[in-house]
C-alpha cells in the first residue's frame, strides 16, 4: 500500500510553482532560473521558513526575500513575486508598491482568497499608476497553515492568540467574536484541504468548539463543490481531483477534552526541546554561555550570544531520534561523535591534501570545481563534515536540554506524573514534592499540582486543597491556574463521565488514548466515547465502497480545536507505527509548550 504526498510536499510543491511564477518547475532544468525578488509578510515568511532553505530559494533564482512592511528600494528590471495576506494593511502597501514602481513585474499570491472588494482597489491603483500591464497574475494560493513535520501542521503563528485556547475557552466571549474564531480556524482547515485536493470525511465530539468548526468547514466545502465552474476540488490545479475516489478523515477534537496532556514533562527528544528551549517553527535558539571568567572585578556582565539552529527533515540525527527518550539520544550523540573521531584523522589528512588546515568548517563550500577530481576519499570530506556539524549541533542542544533536566530534576516530575496518570502507586508525596525546594521551578511544581487535581477521581478535601495551596504559595505559584482548572473540572464533571488516563505506566497517550481506542471509525458521540474500550468498537466493521483495495491510502487527520504540543504528536506517530497501512496527520490551531499553556489557563 502506498501512501499518498502528504501536505509537507504538497505544500513544497505549491510554494515552489509560485516561486516559478505559478508554473510548475520543469525537473533537471539546467538553463539558467530567472532571478527575481521575493516579499512576504510575517504570515508568508512562517509559511515558507520550514519548507524552503535560503539555498533552495536561490537556486530558484530568488535574489532577495524582503518583508513586505520594510523599507524596500527599487529594483525596476527586475520582477517581485508577493506573497502575503489580502489585509487591508497589505494591500495598501501592494498600492503604494504599484505606484512607486519597484519592480518590472509584479506577480501577486495571496496565502488566503482575497476579496473581489480588495482586488478593485490593487485594480484602481494599477490603473492610476499606469502599472497595469507590470500586473502579470494575481493569484489565491490557499497556503494558509505552516506545515513542521511530514505529518504535523499548525494554523498559524502570527495573532496565534486570536485561535488560542484562552480565546476559544474565555467567559465573557461574545458570538460575534466566537464567530471570528472560527472563521480563522476554519478558512486555514479549508485551506490544508485545497492543497491536499480532497474533501474529508468530517467527525467531531458534539457541544463543543470542534463542533462549530466541523458545522463551518462542511458548509464551507459543500459550497465550494455546488460552484462547480469555479470548484477548487475538480480540474488541474495542484493537487486537486487527484484523489477525489478516497477520501481523508478528520477527527476534530476539543482541547477540553484533556488539559492534562499539554502540561506533563516529557522525557522525548523533541517535545523536550520544545518543553525547555526556545524551539520555534523548526528552529531552536540556544544562548552561549558568556566569558565571565576573564572578566576584570566588578564588570557588566558580557550580553550571551544567541546561536539558533535547524532542525530539520535534511537533519538525519534528527528525524531518527526526535521522537527517542532522552537518554537514548544522549547515548546516540555519543556513539556518533566516537565514530567521527575515529575518522578524524582521515579529515585532518584530506583537509591537508587540499590545504584546508585551521580554515572554518564552512571553507568545504568555497572549494574548487577542480577538487572534486582528487582521489576518491577526498568526495567523502563533505559528507564527513556535515556529520560533524550535526554532532555538534546535537551535543549543544543535547547539552542544553541535559542541563534544564538536571538543575530542575525533570525526570522525576516525569516519573511522578506518569504514575499520576495511571494511577499507579506513588512513593513520595505529592506535598513533599512540591516543598522540596531543589527540585523543579514554580511553574514545575504547578504543572505537577494540575495533572494531579485534574486526573484525580476524588478531589482532595478542602482542609487538604489548603494545605496544598500554602506549599504552591511558599514556592513561589502564581495560583490562577488552579482557580481555572477547579472551575473548568466542575464544568466538565456536570457536563459527563470524568476524564481517565489508561491504566499503563509506559506511556502516557492522553487525549489520543481515548481517540484512537474508539476503534477504526473514529465515533466520537460525546466525551463518554473516548473511554470507550477497544472490543466495545470491534464488533462494528467499517465498508467504504469507495475505498479502493490495493492503492495509496488517504490520511486520517485528528486536528485539535484550542491548540496541541509535541507530546500529543509523538504518542500519535508512536501509535500509528505498529499499524501496518495507517497514515495519520497531526494537527492544531497553535502549537504550544507547559509554560505557554500555563499562561492561557487563569482566571
Amino acid at each position: 500500500v502506498s501512501r499518498n504526498p502528504s501536505e509537507h510536499i504538497l505544500q513544497r510543491l505549491a510554494l515552489k510553482r509560485m516561486l516559478n511564477f505559478n508554473v510548475p518547475p520543469v525537473k533537471n532544468s539546467t538553463g539558467e532560473p530567472v532571478w527575481k525578488v521575493l516579499i512576504y509578510d510575517r504570515f508568508g515568511q512562517d509559511i515558507i521558513s520550514p519548507l524552503l532553505s535560503v539555498k533552495e530559494l536561490r537556486d530558484m533564482g530568488i535574489t532577495l526575500h524582503l518583508l513586505l512592511h520594510s523599507d524596500r528600494d527599487s529594483i525596476p528590471d527586475v520582477p517581485a513575486i508577493y506573497f502575503v495576506m489580502p489585509t487591508e494593511e497589505n494591500i495598501d502597501r501592494l498600492c503604494q508598491d504599484l505606484r512607486n514602481q519597484l519592480y518590472e513585474y509584479y506577480y501577486l499570491n495571496f496565502i488566503s482568497a482575497i476579496s473581489r472588494s480588495k482586488l478593485e482597489d490593487i485594480a484602481n491603483a494599477a490603473l492610476g499608476a499606469s502599472a497595469v500591464a507590470q500586473v502579470a497574475k494575481v493569484f489565491d494560493q490557499y497556503l494558509n497553515f505552516i506545515t513542521l513535520e511530514d505529518d504535523m501542521f499548525l494554523l498559524c503563528n502570527q495573532n496565534k492568540e486570536l485561535v488560542s485556547y484562552r480565546a476559544i475557552n474565555r467567559p465573557d466571549i461574545t458570538d460575534t467574536e466566537m464567530e471570528t474564531v472560527m472563521d480563522t480556524i476554519v478558512d486555514s482547515l479549508f485551506c490544508f484541504f485545497v492543497t491536499l485536493g480532497a474533501i474529508p470525511i468530517i467527525r467531531c465530539s458534539r457541544g463543543t468548539a470542534a463542533e462549530m468548526v466541523a458545522v463551518k468547514l462542511d458548509k464551507k466545502l459543500r459550497e465550494n463543490l455546488r460552484d462547480a465552474r469555479n470548484s477548487l476540488f475538480t480540474g488541474d490545479t495542484l493537487g486537486a481531483g487527484q484523489f477525489s475516489f478516497q477520501r481523508p478523515l478528520l477527527v476534530l477534537v476539543d482541547r477540553n477534552i484533556d488539559l492534562a496532556t499539554p502540561l506533563h514533562h516529557t522525557w522525548t527528544y523533541q517535545a523536550l526541546v520544545h518543553d525547555v528551549l526556545d524551539f520555534h517553527l523548526n528552529r531552536v535558539v540556544l544562548e552561549e554561555s558568556s566569558g565571565m571568567e576573564n572578566s576584570p572585578a566588578g564588570a557588566r556582565p558580557k550580553k550571551k550570544n544567541k546561536k539558533s539552529y535547524d532542525l530539520t527533515a535534511a537533519d538525519k540525527f534528527w528525524q531518527k531520534h526526535k521522537g527517542s527518550p532522552f537518554p537514548e539520544v544522549a547515548e546516540s550523540v555519543q556513539q556518533e561523535l566516537e565514530t567521527y573521531r575515529a575518522q578524524e584523522d582521515e579529515v585532518k589528512r584530506l583537509k591537508s591534501i587540499m590545504g584546508l588546515e585551521g580554515e572554518d568548517e564552512g571553507a568545504i563550500s568555497m572549494l574548487s570545481d577542480n577538487t572534486a577530481k582528487l582521489t576518491s576519499a577526498v568526495s567523502s570530506l563533505p559528507e564527513l563534515l556535515e556529520k560533524k556539524r550535526l554532532i555538534d549541533l546535537h551535543t549543544n542542544v543535547a547539552t542544553a536540554v541535559l542541563e534544564h533536566i538536571k538543575t530542575r530534576k525533570l525526570d522525576l516530575y516525569f516519573e511522578y506524573e506518569e504514575k499520576i496518570m495511571s494511577k499507579s502507586t506513588l512513593d513520595k508525596s505529592l506535598l513533599d514534592m512540591i516543598s522540596d525546594p531543589d527540585a523543579g521551578t514554580a511553574e514545575d511544581k504547578m504543572r505537577l499540582f494540575l495533572i494531579y487535581y485534574i486526573s484525580c477521581v476524588q478531589c482532595p478535601s478542602e482542609a487538604d486543597l489548603e494545605q496544598y495551596k500554602k506549599a504552591l504559595t511558599d514556592a513561589g505559584c502564581n495560583l490562577s491556574p488552579l482557580n481555572y482548572i477547579k472551575q473548568w473540572k466542575a464544568f466538565a464533571k456536570m457536563a459527563s463521565a470524568p476524564t481517565t488516563y489508561g491504566n499503563s505506566a509506559a506511556k502516557s497517550l492522553g487525549l489520543f488514548s481515548r481517540v484512537m481506542n474508539t476503534g477504526s471509525q473514529f465515533v466520537m458521540e460525546g466525551v463518554k466515547n473516548f473511554v470507550l474500550k477497544q472490543q466495545e468498537t470491534d464488533d462494528y466493521r467499517y465498508f467504504d465502497p469507495k475505498m479502493l483495495r490495493g492503492i495509496s491510502v488517504m490520511p486520517a487527520i485528528v486536528f485539535v480545536v484550542g491548540g496541541g504540543n509535541y507530546i500529543e504528536y509523538q504518542n500519535l506517530m508512536d501509535y500509528v507505527k505498529g499499524k501496518q497501512g495507517k497514515h495519520v496527520l497531526y494537527g492544531c490551531s497553535e502549537l504550544f509548550n507547559a509554560a505557554q499553556f500555563l499562561k492561557q489557563v487563569r482566571i
